[in-house]
């Protein structure tokens, strides 16, 4: 058994391993073309970026474009980014100077850090909110439930996030509508996203809570007498579970894009915001290095959600 177990823990992981290749190969390529398809002068606006309006002239363009290699065809320049990359070499950021993969190193923690505390709060929200609609299912807590989820759902990050500093910041004055330094400043970014999380996580562990107490075993619990909260703790919750933790990796979309999005209303310096201020200022390294780890991150989750599935599910553990 445990051989089995280690083997399909060894395929998957060589598996995960060329998505990452595919990802990080896809990825550099997609995001040089991008960038290069953007409108205007791209050395015009990196020279505005690195020397300030005031300063940019013609030459200045000139000497940016000579010295990024603009100027050079363009499968020359992508064969130089793909070199590079395959020396995990990102280059340097054209509007600081630094290393991208030492900025990048502290956005992404940032980044990390709210998307872990996002997590956390829709789980808390979206567990307890569809077990009760799960096991009073067709009654007004589930109707309730599914209210609240439909209207989280169709609302926007930015207008939740804008909501939300109406109520906690301008009219309770309990939170501060941006900045970073303590959990008062990630409080609010955390909840806007954990809000749309929870609403569609809500439904799921509700359908998946009804599926599991219609199952034969629920109702055989039950009938030994076990007690209610022992018979859903230990035969719905694992049960139930690995549909959810499933989708908490379908989800790491809706993070990606509610980063950008809510990292930038908050002036929260993540990742999100980097690449915000990076497609502006034409920072090519940056936008590229940004969206690689962006992918990366993605195939690592799904790797992760992939194994804690196959440790939730009771036939895995049975064998």
């Amino acid at each position: 058994m445990a051989i089995s177990i280690q083997r399909q823990t060894g395929r998957l992981l060589a598996g995960r391993a060329m998505q990452a290749v595919t990802v990080a190969g896809l990825v550099g390529v997609l995001s040089f073309a991008l960038v290069r398809m953007l409108p205007g002068d791209m050395a015009l606006r990196i020279a505005a970026s690195r020397y300030g309006p005031d300063l940019l002239s013609g030459t200045a363009a000139d000497d940016v474009r000579a010295e990024l290699g603009l100027d050079q065809p363009l499968a020359l320049q992508l064969a130089d980014w793909l070199g590079r990359l395959v020396r995990f070499d990102l280059g340097n950021s054209l509007v600081s100077g630094q290393p991208v993969i030492d900025e990048l190193a502290v956005q992404l923690g940032y980044s990390l850090w709210l998307a872990g505390f996002a997590l956390a709060l829709s789980v808390a929200m979206a567990v307890p909110i569809g077990l009760i609609a799960g096991l009073s299912a067709g009654r007004w807590p589930d109707r309730a439930a599914l209210t609240g989820a439909i209207l989280l759902r169709a609302l926007p990050a930015f207008v939740t996030g804008l909501c939300l500093i109406i109520l906690f910041s301008v009219w309770l004055g309990w939170l501060p509508p941006a900045g970073f330094g303590t959990w008062r400043e990630l409080t609010l970014p955390a909840l806007t996203l954990a809000l749309g999380l929870a609403a569609l996580s809500s439904r799921v562990v509700r359908d998946s809570m009804v599926a599991v107490a219609a199952s034969p075993y629920f109702a055989f619990a039950r009938v030994k007498g076990l007690p209610e909260r022992t018979v859903v703790m230990r035969h719905g919750l694992r049960n139930g579970a690995i549909p959810v933790v499933s989708l908490l990796g379908l989800q790491l979309i809706y993070l990606v894009e509610g980063v950008v999005v809510v990292e930038s209303l908050f002036a929260y310096p993540g990742i999100g915001h980097a690449l915000v201020h990076a497609i502006f200022a034409r920072d090519v390294p940056m936008i590229q290095g940004t969206a690689l780890v962006m992918g990366l991150v993605f195939v690592a989750v799904n790797m992760l959600v992939d194994l804690a599935c196959a440790a939730l599910d009771p036939r895995q553990a049975a064998r």
